[in-house]
């Protein structure tokens, strides 16, 4: 039997979409075809859409019987998590020629990398790229060649944006093609260690790099629990991976299997195979709610707080926090994965992965069972995982309990009876609290602000000695419109150095932090922002404020009457839009919406 909130909350979804989600569907079958869509392409159009083909895919394009599948790549060698998408592309079109379909790559997006960027100034650009993803996606699919589409992204911004296209093209089917987690290098615990000593002056640049180095080693996604691994978590359960697809390491005969199954498996759900399943029916109200269940159990990243926000609006849903609020409140924290405990994803994959974490929601009426996925309908058969029976691709049945109880819980005993996220309010506004990683003693703290306009001004002031005293870091015109909403984890080291001095310290800002945000209690994404008016641009050093992780508090102790004759501070931001490109998005980052609306420029 499903569980009540969960009901709850699915329906109000439902009513609240009403009209959104008839308006999206009667668009999607208004572009349906009965056959190939390139059959739509006059002659001239259609030369030009082949021209470069081999003979054989001429051939076949010319036809108007096979069909046509479009790869969007977000291939590049610079970064490990999509340096392995190198050569998926001519592996996919040999898997597709197998079926007697052909494959195009339609176009390539970027995929930009938060743990470059940190603390620098291409930060402010990422989660804009989001935004740009999805737009460049379009633009290749927009040639009305193909007839269905494999998505290949993997990190923080790309998967989502990477939805939002697809979802755009909604009658087209769609599966995603994860490349996996690298292997496991330095613990997670070490690597922060040494991050803390370098904060003291303690270790030096050498020891800080090897540490890093020894962390992030190859190629895959970095072995903890932050947004790339979370996208991957919340695509799986939303059905549009294969089933234990996400965390199969790359390079690896599975992996390849996997791949080619992907592949096949789209030609399935096209029109002219008489299966027809595009993404847009495919994503429906359930499956976007036990997409966020699956974040809530996971103790995943807040960034998708936002993206899943923007992502169901494409699909023309309308979620909004307080639904994560609710199911958060009825879903217990079942993994323990760094930054909310020591392991990392490939040990969580090792104590029974994606699949047990299914088993024990669908087993306890905490998932919707009776949705579509790419694999068929019904979630449970992603309670199932693959592997290699003589050489084949095969499923069988995963663990029915926990390899490992210190990273794998279950529902009967949990780490926590709530989700890992919460939502807080007051005067100040509206945050998200990534709770799961924040020890419980830690989540509520009453202190003087201290007051900064750039993350820049916090490591002089902690060398300085100014910040040792119990305190709230107040970084506020870090919102979307002021710079794009960078992450802003280079002020995780310090304020750790300080709690561990034994001071009580926390974080609110209208910035993110996104997975990786550790002991430290963060009320990010605080909406509105500083900059478009929010309460935050009036708080002033020594001001009292009380964090609440347990009530979901969030208030600025000052009285009423103050407050109203405060006029809100309001900085000079014209030296931080130019260099690094940050000129080129100055339209795009006026246009963003708050947190809470996704952060969007696009109106969906």
């Amino acid at each position: 039997m499903i569980n009540d909130t969960l009901a709850r909350v699915t329906q109000r979804i439902i009513e609240r979409s009403k009209q959104t989600r008839a308006a999206y569907l009667a668009r999607i079958n208004e572009a349906r075809t009965q056959t190939v869509h390139r059959s739509q392409l006059a002659c001239g159009n259609l030369a030009h859409g082949f021209a470069a083909c081999q003979p054989d895919d001429k051939a076949a394009l010319k036809n108007m019987v096979r069909s046509d599948i479009a790869i969007i790549t977000a291939y590049n060698d610079m970064l490990s998590a999509h340096q392995p998408y190198e050569n998926y592309p001519q592996r996919l079109k040999q898997a597709l020629h197998s079926v007697s379909a052909v494959g195009q790559v339609a176009g390539g997006v970027p995929a930009m990398c938060d743990g470059v960027t940190q603390g620098q100034d291409g930060m402010e650009l990422s989660l804009m790229s989001r935004d740009v993803i999805a737009m460049s996606a379009a633009i290749g699919l927009s040639h009305n060649m193909f007839d269905g589409a494999l998505f290949l992204g993997i990190c923080d911004k790309i998967v989502p944006g990477l939805v939002m296209s697809a979802l755009s093209f909604g009658h087209l089917p769609a599966v995603f093609v994860p490349a996996g987690p690298m292997s496991s290098g330095l613990p997670n615990k070490e690597k922060v260690r040494v991050r803390q000593l370098y904060a003291e002056g303690k270790a030096d640049r050498h020891a800080l790099l090897e540490a890093e180095a020894a962390s992030y080693h190859g190629v895959g996604t970095c072995t903890f629990y932050g947004t790339a691994n979370t996208n991957q978590m919340v695509m799986e359960v939303m059905g549009l991976h294969l089933p234990g697809a996400s965390f199969i390491h790359p390079d690896t005969p599975l992996r390849d299997a996997l791949n080619d199954a992907a592949a096949r498996q789209i030609t399935r759900l096209t029109e002219t195979a008489g299966n027809y399943l595009p993404i847009g029916q495919l994503v429906d109200e359930k499956v976007v709610v036990n997409g966020i269940v699956s974040l809530l159990a996971t103790g995943g990243s807040t960034n998708l707080t936002m993206h899943m926000v923007a992502m169901a609006r494409a699909a023309g849903i309308i979620i909004n926090w307080d639904d994560f609020s609710e199911l958060s409140d009825s879903v217990p924290l079942l993994c323990r994965i760094y930054p909310n405990g020591p392991a990392d994803i490939n040990q969580f994959q090792a104590a029974g992965g994606v699949q047990l974490v299914v088993r024990e929601l669908l087993n306890n009426g905490l998932l919707h069972q009776d949705v579509h996925t790419v694999a068929g309908f019904g979630l449970e058969r992603y309670t199932q995982e693959p592997w290699l029976d003589n050489g084949q691709l095969a499923w069988r049945d995963g663990v029915a309990s926990s390899l490992d109880a210190s990273v794998i819980a279950s529902i009967a005993k949990p780490f926590e009876h709530h989700g890992g996220t919460k939502v807080l309010a007051g005067n100040l506004g509206r945050a998200v609290m990534k709770t799961s990683a924040v020890p419980a003693e830690n989540q509520t703290i009453e202190a003087p602000a201290i007051v900064f306009d750039s993350q820049h001004d916090i490591v002089p002031a902690f060398e300085a000695g100014k910040l040792d005293r119990d305190c709230v870091v107040v970084v506020r015109f870090q919102g979307p419109q002021a710079n794009g909403m960078p992450e802003l984890h280079k002020l995780m080291p310090p304020l750790g150095v300080l709690m561990d001095r034994g001071f009580k310290v926390a974080l609110v800002t209208d910035g993110r932090l996104s997975g990786a945000s550790g002991k430290v209690p963060s009320a990010i994404h605080v909406t509105p922002e500083a900059y478009t008016g929010g309460m935050l641009a009036k708080v002033q050093n020594g001001d009292m404020i009380r964090v609440n992780g347990h009530t979901g508090e969030l208030q600025l102790l000052v009285a009423e009457a103050e407050l109203d004759q405060r006029t809100p501070y309001q900085p000079d931001l014209s030296g931080e839009r130019f260099g690094c490109g940050r000129e080129l998005f100055s339209t795009l980052r006026s246009q963003l919406s708050g947190a809470e609306q996704g952060a969007c420029c696009i109106a969906f």
